[in-house]
C-alpha cells in the first residue's frame, strides 16, 4: 500500500515561523547581559528552516536592523550583520543536516566565528595593531564570548526546540516535500 506523505500548509508554517521570529526580535529588546541575544541562533534557524534563501538572509538583517535602532546604531553594523550572515549560511549548510548534534555544533561554530570576526574589527579600530594588542582584545572579549555562546545555545533550543513541537503537533506546519522528492 503506498504511503502519501501528510499535507502540509505553508501559509500555516510561515505563521509559525514569523511568529518565532517576532519572539526572538522582541526578546533582544527587553534588558540582558551583555551579548546574550537571540540574533545568532536566529541566523542559524533562519538559514535552516526557510527555504527562500533571500527570506532566510532578509529576516535576520531586518530583525537586527530594526532592534538596532531601538536600541543603539554603532560602528561595528557592516562586521556584525556581515557575521550574522555567516551563521545564515551556517543555518543552510544545517538545513538538511539538522539533528540535535549537527545543531548544536552550528550553534558553536556560529558564536565561535562572531567573537572572532567582531573581535578582530574591534581590534583593527580601537587597540594597537601589535601582537599583543590583538591578544588583549581577544582577553578582554571573553566574557562576551561566554554570553554569546550561552545566548545562542538557549535561543537556538527555544527556536529550533518550538518548531519541533509545532511540526510534532501539527503535522501540517512540516516544510512542504518538493514534488519528486517524496518517494
Amino acid at each position: 500500500m503506498p504511503t502519501h506523505p501528510m499535507p502540509t500548509n505553508p501559509q500555516l508554517r510561515l505563521f509559525v515561523l514569523s511568529g518565532l521570529v517576532l519572539s526572538a526580535v522582541l526578546a533582544r529588546l527587553i534588558p540582558h547581559p551583555p551579548n546574550f541575544t537571540p540574533i545568532g541562533a536566529l541566523a542559524l534557524f533562519s538559514g535552516a528552516v526557510y527555504a527562500d534563501r533571500r527570506l532566510a538572509f532578509l529576516l535576520p538583517l531586518a530583525a537586527l536592523f530594526v532592534s538596532d535602532v531601538c536600541l543603539g546604531l554603532h560602528v561595528l553594523i557592516p562586521v556584525v550583520y556581515a557575521s550574522f550572515m555567516v551563521n545564515v549560511l551556517l543555518g543552510r549548510w544545517l538545513r538538511s543536516r539538522r539533528t540535535i548534534l549537527s545543531t548544536a555544533a552550528v550553534t558553536v561554530a556560529g558564536s565561535f566565528q562572531f567573537f572572532l570576526v567582531t573581535n578582530f574589527a574591534c581590534w583593527l579600530l580601537w587597540y594597537p595593531h601589535t601582537w599583543a594588542g590583538l591578544t588583549a582584545c581577544y582577553v578582554a572579549a571573553i566574557p562576551f564570548f561566554h554570553n554569546t555562546l550561552l545566548g545562542d545555545a538557549v535561543f537556538a533550543v527555544a527556536l529550533f526546540g518550538a518548531l519541533a513541537i509545532a511540526e510534532r503537533g501539527f503535522p501540517s506546519v512540516r516544510e512542504p516535500i518538493p514534488a519528486g522528492a517524496a518517494g
